[in-house]
């Protein structure tokens, strides 16, 4: 690119740009250079150049060795090309010359002297501008040729150069260069900073290094060659002796001071040294909270906090009780077993309040890492201790309550197994060594008592649970939840939501309403939520000044909360045919499904039977059970003995998996209803397993199970008989309603379950 009233160099190499060389000198020795829009297309066309260019004449050329043409050339005005004509080869144009706009007045003036201080103040940044260029720019009068110079002096992108080139008003074309020398002379400052930044640092590294050498020989003199520790080294010192960690572990931490004394303080190895140390130091290594050990107390801790638990509540008062006695007892490792909402997290707290301990939770759902519990080795970036020792060193004491939330939902990957990091840290014969990969150094963890909490404790392996002693939480009865929510719930809601007693008022009919109608959980934690909006309806009312309390009643749920979302007495409307109704144990507790079984004439030579409803591998082995034996008794139902009949089972809500070993009798009355024509009552549910010989097997869940029952408006209940002694768990006041059944074969279930 070129400038007007400016001589310059060009080295010419393209062919089509030799020959149109070539044509003018030949002619008038005139070209007119014009700019190329994209510098990385060899052979541009008519579209790829700029239209306004700068009209030259060839001064001089000389041949380079390489074949290329060096070419000097004097700018003689701006030009825009009208049309470009490609003939012979090259390129010609018709084109009009362009007339400059000149500045004049003290404006101009004032332009002309602010871009000669700025192109100045660049050159002495390190900008490599000639001498002379600097010594002639105060004697040019003329703006737009001051300008012009000082823009091809410059190293800017070629559109910026362009643009300058297209301005034909001399002073706006200044303004537009002082811009950019403005620009350019931060850049060239950063660029001076950081460069001196650098070199300063470097320049301290160095001194720092040998002063530290020297200071090492002095201390060593004074000290009488034995080896010692700057100020600041030593005040660490100070708090690693301070500590009160076992001997082992302070000298492995006077080991890692030796190396932070040794190593340069800015260098990313002391930042790793002493942040190892800073974890040591903070770790609790002999700081013990005193117990509490009164058994009345904690009773009384438990009782305010907690409606029912019973058994749970006995088992932390025993552990009270031996500790009072005893004096020591190691930290039991408890887990709480149950659905979700049934208050196992919170129970955790009120335990801390009553030993008078400091309370530690983690959440332990989808850690696959190993590293998340035992910790990073120091080796990798960003190293740091794992869950067990971040928990212990932020509480501050030795002996905390330890909760880890959802044990039963860890998963294992190739980073490692985290369920067997955890066996080290909950055996009592372990754990008073417990080794982070981290700290590399035992910590003792056997004043620590644990609480781990699960729904399902199929989910946890066998080697972890056989280290801990399993509590189990069984699902609130409605009874129960009513009283959560009078003794609980709505004073907590309505406190939250800044309402006072006198403003709220729900009746024993409502709250029956909402659990019965609004919710459908084990425990209560959807009641919760349908108390908060009924709070917040309230506060909305009170607020807009309409009344000044509210009464709520069993009909003004529906204006508070909407229709009604579930039925209770969930009973079919009639005995059906083929249609039983079953008992099953889910991780929210208990609940009733019916299952339905047709007869189709067979399509092939053996008869088939087909499982729908998202069943699992157990359910679907007891249908194959439950189908053989009706195949083999067909004769005792008063059917041929040739069987021909494909079966369908299926059991509604098919996105919803299903699996369990207690769906066998109920699989066998719906497919021999459906065999025998006669229908299944539907006050009646059952649960229980079957063998291919007709017995009926004991099953699991049996408390969840009648609950549901009960719940559903079910009072007849047929179990196997080795489940009598279940009935124990259940509240008197259900018990009293149920009419249970035990039965030891299939043929007592027929004959209680099928109409005449």
């Amino acid at each position: 690119m070129h400038f007007p009233q400016l001589v310059g160099t060009l080295l010419i190499g393209r062919e089509i740009s030799l020959r149109a060389l070539q044509s003018a000198i030949r002619k008038e020795r005139m070209v007119l250079v014009v700019g190329q829009r994209d510098l990385a297309v060899d052979e541009p066309r008519a579209d790829d150049l700029y239209r306004i260019g700068t009209l030259c004449e060839v001064v001089q050329i000389m041949p380079m060795p390489d074949g290329t043409m060096r070419v000097i050339l004097r700018g003689l005005s701006r030009a825009r090309v009208e049309r470009f004509i490609f003939k012979r080869g090259f390129y010609t144009s018709e084109y009009e010359v362009l007339l400059e706009k000149q500045a004049i007045g003290p404006g101009s003036e004032a332009l002309r002297r602010e871009a000669i201080e700025e192109f100045q103040q660049i050159a002495s940044l390190g900008k490599q501008v000639p001498v002379e260029v600097l010594e002639v720019l105060p004697s040019i009068d003329d703006t737009g040729h001051l300008a012009d110079l000082m823009a091809d002096h410059l190293t800017i992108r070629a559109a910026a150069k362009q643009e300058l080139l297209e301005e034909t008003d001399s002073a706006r074309r200044m303004e537009m260069l002082i811009h950019i020398l403005a620009s350019e002379r931060q850049v060239l400052q950063l660029q001076n900073d950081l460069r001196q930044r650098v070199e300063d640092e470097l320049g301290n590294t160095q001194r720092e290094y040998y002063l530290r050498e020297q200071l090492k020989i002095i201390q060593g003199e004074l000290s009488g060659g034995d080896e010692a520790f700057s100020p600041e080294n030593e005040a660490l010192a100070g708090l690693v002796r301070e500590a009160g960690m076992p001997q082992e572990t302070q000298d492995k931490a006077f080991q890692e001071l030796k190396r932070l004394e040794r190593a340069p303080s800015s260098s990313p190895e002391a930042m790793v040294i002493r942040n190892y140390l800073d974890w040591l130091i903070s770790l609790p290594w002999n700081t013990i909270s005193q117990d509490r050990l009164d058994v009345k107390i904690a009773a009384e801790i438990l009782d305010r906090g907690h409606f029912g638990l019973e058994k749970v509540k006995d088992r932390v008062l025993d552990f009270l009780a031996v500790r009072q006695l005893s004096g020591s007892l190691r930290g039991p490792i408890l887990c709480f077993v149950g659905p979700p909402g049934v208050g196992k997290t919170s129970l955790g707290r009120s335990i801390a309040d009553a030993l008078g301990r400091k309370f530690v939770r983690i959440s332990l759902g989808g850690v696959r890492d190993e590293a998340e519990i035992r910790g990073h080795r120091r080796t990798y970036v960003g190293s740091m201790p794992g869950r067990l020792i971040q928990g212990i060193k932020n509480c501050g004491t030795k002996n905390p309550v330890f909760m880890l939330d959802e044990i039963d939902k860890m998963t294992s990957d190739l980073r490692g197994d985290p369920t067997s990091a955890l066996l080290e840290a909950l055996d009592p014969e372990q754990n008073e060594h417990f080794s982070d990969h981290y700290i590399e150094s035992p910590f003792d963890l056997s004043a620590v008592m644990f609480i781990t909490t699960a729904n399902v404790m199929e989910n946890i392996p066998p080697a972890l649970r056989d280290r801990m002693e399993v509590i189990h939480f069984r699902s609130y009865t409605e009874q129960e939840k009513l009283a959560i929510a009078k003794k609980f719930l709505v004073p907590k809601m309505a406190s939250q939501h800044g309402l006072k007693k006198t403003q709220l008022k729900i009746e024993d009919a409502a709250l029956q309403r909402l659990v019965r109608e609004y919710t459908r959980e084990s425990g209560v934690r959807s009641l919760e939520r349908e108390i908060a909006t009924v709070c917040r309806k309230t506060a909305r009312q009170i607020a807009e000044g309409r009344v000044a309390r509210v009464h709520v009643r069993a009909k003004d749920l529906q204006e508070s909360l909407g229709r009604p979302r579930y039925r209770y007495g969930i009973v079919r409307e009639k005995d059906q045919v083929g249609a039983s109704t079953g008992l099953v144990y889910t991780e929210v507790g208990g609940d009733i499904i019916t299952i339905e079984a047709s007869l189709m004439p067979a399509l092939g030579p053996e008869p088939n039977v087909q499982l729908t409803g998202s069943l699992g591998n157990v359910m679907k082995e007891s249908a194959l059970a439950a189908a053989t034996y009706a195949r083999e008794h067909t004769e005792e139902f008063g059917l041929e003995p040739t069987f021909a009949h494909d079966m369908h089972i299926h059991v509604p809500e098919g996105a919803v998996p299903k699996d369990g070993p207690s769906a066998g009798v109920t699989i066998l009355t719906a497919i021999i209803s459906a065999l025998t024509g006669r229908a299944v009552r539907r006050d009646l549910a059952m649960t229980g397993e079957i063998t291919l010989r007709g017995q009926v097997l004991a099953v699991g869940g049996v408390r969840e199970k009648l609950l549901a029952a009960h719940r559903a408006g079910i009072r007849e209940i047929v179990l196997p008989k080795e489940n009598a002694h279940d009935l124990d768990d259940l509240p008197a006041g259900v018990r009293e309603q149920l009419q249970v059944h035990f039965v030891q074969t299939v043929d007592e279930v027929l004959r209680l379950a099928l109409a005449p």
